[in-house]
């Protein structure tokens, strides 16, 4: 038997030592592979929930002076571990989900700063990299993804030759009979069904299914159907299908996963799964389903949250009655933190902050834009009703379940991913598992920060993503510059959480310090040895 409390107890020197977790594992355990797969009756099957522009402080168990209720989730974070000191790769979605797929930072690749629409691509995955999915079903797991890639993908046109054209043109390039490149299917999962970008917010509202878009879109989007309210006005005017209901998303998406969850429990193949499940939910516009509107006292975007809610608790009563809860390892996080608009407006109309306590919001490089609800259930092996203010990122993710499992990853692969298992085991004696964390703003792909304990240095000037200056919506958050000749910024969260002092000019010295570590990881290619 591979799952004992001993065997992950032991486990706790693979990253935090810099040593790969294969090293270890296999020397230790031995473990049998049989057929190229290495799943054993014991391993758990792992779901992990990612919502869309989900902040900090919109769940109740984050932040007591929420206006909407998430019952849930509450309850999720109350039968496992809440980290509070968990961040998004990158303050926007397509980086952060390569991070999450691949264990490195994707400003470390080409392109790794862009953020995909319509028929743009390819890829940021390269072709035979390692990915979380694929070294799970290296491991005898199912693999499955429903919901939001918006990774890249390549569509064809009817002379086979790649797009790569993320405006309206290039969606009216796309051959619909012609198999889809670098999606889910070609990154290690078995199966997928959801859109290439963000579901509401592009040009091309229509479903993939395996490599192909089934139902191709036939019409231009009619914008004047769609609910009209502050937070309704972020979708592109693109072509849409006529199975896709833009208010419905989530709960087709929701409807797949727990078909995928019955089949896969039916089937009594013996293997584990690992279910990414990627919501729509919370990005704008905000269009929650039929069944939420008027739920909560908190507008659209409130009710539009309460979905989301409802969505988490019912996978995991799709978990409780197919009987496999106590043998399932559930994630919950967010790819970045709340947008603008929202933030804006949920202030404003109902007394509700998406970011609190933090400075910032999506896009920025201060907190409010990637410091992010983290939750992790597994009954009997996390402990209950747990918090921990250990430091993690999303790429940490591939480490953690690798030590999981016990798989390797390889050197190439997971260049900036730390194993977290010991703090989910309650093993890590509270030691620090990250020498240091790193963050990515969205403009340019290379506004960076790095942190370290309480230490936080931003390699550039102003938020790293929006402009305050000239933002409508920003112009009354914008904070003055005490230090408007720095090159960068530096801030001592334990002390000053909402980065309000900048202290680079009065502690140069761990500026320069923190400076040259970012310097030596990109340098390095990678965060660890």
């Amino acid at each position: 038997m591979k799952v004992t409390m001993n065997r992950f107890a032991n486990r706790s020197e693979s990253r935090i030592a810099r040593v790969p977790a294969s090293l270890i594992s296999l020397a230790v355990l031995g473990v049998l592979w049989i057929a190229g797969t290495a799943a054993s009756a014991s391993d758990p099957n792992i779901l992990f929930i990612l919502a869309d522009d989900l902040g900090y402080g919109d769940l109740g168990c984050y932040n007591p002076s929420s206006k909407i209720p998430t019952p849930n989730l509450d309850r999720l974070a109350k039968q496992g571990m809440r980290f509070t000191d968990a961040h998004s790769p990158c303050t926007v979605c397509t980086p952060t989900r390569f991070s999450l797929m691949t264990g490195q930072m994707a400003f470390r690749v080409p392109n790794g700063g862009r953020v995909f629409s319509g028929a743009g691509g390819p890829s940021l995955i390269a072709p035979g990299r390692s990915t979380l999915p694929s070294m799970l079903r290296d491991q005898g797991y199912t693999t499955a993804c429903f919901g939001k890639w918006h990774i890249g993908l390549t569509f064809l046109d009817s002379d086979g030759d790649p797009i790569h054209d993320g405006s309206p043109k290039g969606v009216t390039q796309i051959d619909y009979s012609r198999d889809i490149i670098g999606g889910p299917l070609d990154c290690g999962f078995d199966q997928f069904f959801g859109t290439a970008c963000c579901p509401t917010t592009d040009w091309l509202y229509a479903f993939i299914d395996g490599k192909r878009i089934p139902v191709p879109p036939v019409a231009k989007l009619n914008k004047s159907k769609l609910p009209k309210h502050p937070y309704a006005n972020d979708n592109r005017g693109g072509v849409v299908a006529p199975d896709f209901d833009l208010e419905e998303v989530d709960i087709k998406f929701l409807q797949k996963s727990q078909q995928f969850l019955k089949n896969h429990v039916q089937q009594a193949t013996g293997k584990p799964f690992f279910l990414l499940h990627s919501t729509q939910a919370v990005h704008l516009p905000s269009f929650p389903g039929n069944a939420f509107k008027g739920k909560t006292q908190s507008g659209p975007h409130g009710d539009f949250i309460f979905e989301l809610d409802y969505v988490v608790g019912e996978l995991l009563k799709s978990l409780d009655e197919l009987g496999i809860a106590d043998n399932t390892i559930v994630m919950f996080s967010s790819d970045n933190g709340p947008e603008v608009p929202t933030v804006y407006h949920m202030r404003h109309d109902h007394d509700h902050d998406g970011a609190r306590p933090w400075r910032g919001v999506k896009r920025d490089n201060w907190e409010g834009g990637h410091r992010v609800p983290f939750i992790v259930r597994w009954p009997g092996k996390v402990p209950g009703n747990s918090t921990t203010g250990q430091i993690t990122s999303l790429t940490d993710v591939m480490a953690t379940l690798a030590d999981v499992v016990d798989a390797d990853v390889p050197d190439d692969a997971g260049q900036d991913s730390f194993s977290m298992l010991p703090v989910m085991l309650g093993s890590d004696d509270g030691k620090p598992i990250r020498p240091y964390v790193l963050m990515q703003g969205f403009y340019g792909g290379r506004k960076l920060a790095i942190r370290q304990g309480n230490w936080k240095y931003l390699h550039h000037q102003g938020s790293g993503g929006n402009n305050y200056a000239s933002h409508a919506m920003l112009k009354e958050y914008a904070l003055p510059e005490l230090a408007p000749e720095a090159p960068g910024q530096l801030y001592d969260l334990e002390s000053d959480p909402g980065e309000t002092t900048n202290l680079v000019l009065k502690h140069p010295e761990v500026a320069r310090e923190l400076r040259a570590l970012l310097d030596a990881s990109m340098q390095a290619g990678r965060s660890i040895p």
